[in-house]
């Protein structure tokens, strides 16, 4: 049952230009209402990885609630929910302490925030951490969402079956992805996230506003396909390509591996209106065994970025392409050595 009557607006912050993100969002919105019941309404604040800051305090609503899911913590008191499954989901060590405080009393019984904010890097989203938590701890009925947490764990942990699946995009979630991937505002995820777990997602990706996108967008995509089978080189089973000069907002991240299958790693600079960003990635049908595969999210971190142990990036300011560069240079430098 819900925990109290309705009371006021929730802001949901979430990872934007990310199915995972947009899923955790819609998810979260109907665990919240099932579950807690203590809203009338929610807003949607999409959040991306910049250089910098990643949070400013007067983006918290000083009445009702914030939740921040997908996305890295913050120590603010103002927010209520949060979920992440991130490696690199502190941004500071202080940020990190801060958490486990509130999980915990002295005394060791739950903390003030043991039943609000949630992390396991264990999960392979975000979207079926919060539908455990949801699950387990509230007695959510999540099946209904059976569709939408399958393919969120397909689509954030690269578990398409091959490369040509992931870049060929069939099913409806691929393309669903690429919109959300390619939104140039972030009104246009906001639209779909309540979407998400109203329907399923072929009728998702058929409402008209969807589908007026996909024709432009599958053009872009392979003609993003052509442009990295050019510049995509594989030298020592790392594979690197600069597409800085062709801005981009976004291009599927399996491409290199579709172009390239024998590349362990793949080390991409490109640039957005927003940021220039060094996208580090693991082949997800490499036949190397685990325990030999790089922590990437371990060497994003020494720049500033983040993500998983098989998937990170690292934004720099536009303007700072050539430290991007730099950076690149440095991480096929050692991945190479590393074998």
């Amino acid at each position: 049952m819900p925990e109290g009557r309705f009371r006021l607006n929730c802001r949901v912050f979430y990872h934007d230009k990310c199915f995972d993100g947009a899923c955790s969002a819609s998810l979260f919105t109907r665990f919240h209402r099932e579950c807690i019941g203590t809203a009338s309404s929610f807003d949607y604040h999409g959040l991306v990885h910049r250089a910098g800051a990643l949070y400013d305090e007067s983006w918290f609503a000083t009445e009702g609630e914030n939740a921040i899911v997908d996305f890295k913590y913050s120590p603010s008191p103002r927010v209520s929910w949060w979920f992440d499954h991130h490696l690199s989901a502190f941004l500071l060590p202080e940020d990190e302490a801060n958490f486990y405080r509130g999980q915990t009393n002295p005394d060791g019984t739950p903390g003030p925030q043991a039943r609000r904010q949630f992390f396991d890097p264990n999960y392979t989203s975000c979207a079926s951490w919060i539908a455990h938590i949801a699950s387990t701890k509230f007695g959510m009925d999540i099946s209904p969402l059976a569709e939408l947490i399958h393919w969120a764990d397909i689509v954030d942990g690269a578990k398409y079956e091959s490369a040509q699946a992931a870049v060929e995009m069939a099913a409806p979630a691929m393309k669903l992805t690429m919109v959300i991937e390619s939104a140039q505002e972030s009104a246009l995820v906001q639209r779909i996230i309540p979407l998400l777990t109203a329907m399923p997602l072929q009728q998702v990706l058929d409402q008209p506003f969807v589908q007026e996108l996909l024709g432009p967008l599958m053009e872009r995509h392979w003609a993003g396909l052509e442009l990295i089978r050019e510049r995509a080189q594989c030298e020592h089973g790392v594979i690197t390509f600069d597409i800085t000069d062709q801005p981009t907002e976004g291009y599927n991240k399996f491409i290199p591996y579709y172009v390239h299958p024998e590349g362990t790693y793949n080390v991409g600079l490109s640039k957005s209106s927003f940021r220039t960003k060094v996208s580090v990635g693991t082949n997800p049908w490499t036949p190397k065994p685990v325990h030999e595969l790089v922590n990437l999210a371990a060497i994003c971190e020494r720049y500033g970025g983040g993500g998983h142990a098989r998937v990170g990036a690292i934004s720099f300011p536009v303007e700072k392409e050539e430290e991007a560069r730099k950076a690149a240079a440095e991480i096929v430098a050692e991945l190479r050595g590393r074998g």
